[in-house]
């Protein structure tokens, strides 16, 4: 039985609404009132050799249309056979404007949440439907987030090197180059270390079969000694920081955070993998270091406690990893009240379109720490125009509606993702010497 309410909305009496007619406010126009999903598309490119996903929203208004980033690199064809062949239907004739109602049915339109490949799809439906908002409004997003409280975005970028003597180069160019943060990496002897090119060599084996060795002992006690050599250096102007990304046990994870406390980093990346957050409160009573955590996280059981309990100083999220921007603005507000930042997780796998939303929320958020970049190549700018400006150590939005990025189709499609294989088998093949699987 379908009942009419007072609004002339369309009910079912058991108490699921159907949004088909809203009756329009006199005072409305039919360009926000009336505006309705059309379509959605995802487009898979690869400008950079990294696997992008792109949603773009179009809607019935002549030339109005949002994109969103939905970039999971591992999983891209799974992300967009969500988006295609399940919040497309669940969408199509709905509203973007209404973006915190389609942001939560469409959370809970597969009843079982929370996961990576749903929260991405949700993302670039999301981050599309702000976009569109800020082109009805003719406003910049930052604007209709509050307005900037910044000129611009400051940011950091990684050096890493073979050597403590590479990687002091590399910092020393950044710094001439305006950069104020820098994170530091360092290769180990015969071991793959995250964040350089270091590798435990050449391995004729299927990639799929290919084992790459990493201890957590010769990292642990070489990286205190490469910040050693770094503020020796540098001295103490430049802001350091360090990427543990996960891989070492919880308890040398703690020492290492007390053996870095002398050089004073501006903070200590991911010390944990999700599944042991439970570490934080040992680790905050023992080492003053401050502490970023958050880019795997997809639950907010995961990040509410160590917010409110004080455990941690930066906030990292993915924010597509999370759901959008819809989701980034709850997170970003909620540490405001604790004294944590936000370092938005922003290496090469989220395209220019998820940089931009960055950057949006980075102006407009008084709580902001750091913002992680990349130089966009002239590939990705060539198919995203409008990429966020990289100048002297800081990101500059440009002042267009939205998101202040378009999308060139035709040219995105002449670099597609590739498929053989199908994801990087690099971090589930990373072993300790004994055979043991290393959590990235």
């Amino acid at each position: 039985m379908v009942d009419t309410d007072s609004f002339g909305r369309q009910y079912r009496s058991a108490g699921v609404w159907q949004h088909v007619g809203t009756q329009p406010r006199t005072t409305a126009s039919p360009k926000d009132s009336d505006v309705k999903i059309t379509d959605i598309q995802t487009i898979l490119t690869a400008p950079a050799g990294i696997r992008l996903v792109v949603v773009k929203v179009m809607t019935d208004q002549p030339g109005l249309h949002g994109l969103g980033c939905a970039t999971y690199t591992q999983r891209a064809r799974t992300v967009a056979s969500a988006v295609d062949e399940y919040l497309k239907p669940f969408l199509i004739g709905k509203n973007p404007l209404e973006i915190e109602d389609i942001w939560q049915s469409s959370f809970v339109s597969s009843y079982w949440r929370n996961g990576p490949v749903l929260n991405n799809a949700m993302s670039g439906v999301d981050m599309a439907c702000w976009d569109i908002l800020g082109k009805t409004a003719d406003l910049p997003l930052y604007r209709l987030f509050g307005g900037k409280v910044r000129t611009a975005v400051d940011t950091y970028r990684h050096a890493t090197g073979e050597n403590f003597k590479e990687v002091e180069d590399r910092v020393r160019e950044f710094m001439e180059a305006g950069y104020r943060h820098v994170r530091a990496q360092v290769a180990v002897p015969g071991y793959t270390t995250y964040g350089t090119n270091e590798s435990a060599g050449e391995d004729p084996l299927p990639e799929n079969q290919r084992v790459e060795l990493f201890e957590p002992g010769p990292y642990a006690r070489l990286v205190p000694c490469l910040f050693d050599h770094l503020r020796s250096q540098l001295g103490d102007e430049v802001e350091l920081i360090h990427d543990v990304h996960e891989r070492v046990p919880p308890i040398l994870a703690i020492q290492m955070a007390k053996d870095l406390e002398p050089y004073r980093l501006f903070f200590l990346e991911d010390p944990f993998s999700p599944e042991d957050i439970g570490y934080f409160q040992h680790l905050r009573a023992q080492s003053s270091t401050p502490i970023a955590m958050g880019e795997l996280f997809n639950n907010p059981n995961e990040w509410v406690s160590l917010v409110s309990e004080r455990l941690i100083d930066f906030i990292r999220v993915h924010i597509s990893q999370v759901g959008g921007l819809t989701m980034a603005r709850k997170i970003a507000a909620l540490c405001e009240f604790f004294r944590v930042r936000t370092a938005w997780h922003g290496p090469g796998d989220v395209s220019p379109v998820g940089h931009a939303a960055h950057v949006h929320l980075d102006l407009s958020s008084p709580n902001f720490g750091i913002q992680e970049a990349r130089e966009f190549t002239q590939a990705e700018q060539d198919v995203f125009p409008g990429c966020p400006e990289l100048k002297e150590g800081y990101y500059w939005a440009n002042d267009k509606p939205g998101l202040g990025i378009d999308l060139d189709e035709d040219l995105a499609a002449s670099f597609p993702i590739e498929d053989d294989p199908p994801f990087d088998m690099f971090w589930g093949n990373v072993r300790q010497r004994d055979g043991n699987i290393v959590k990235p």
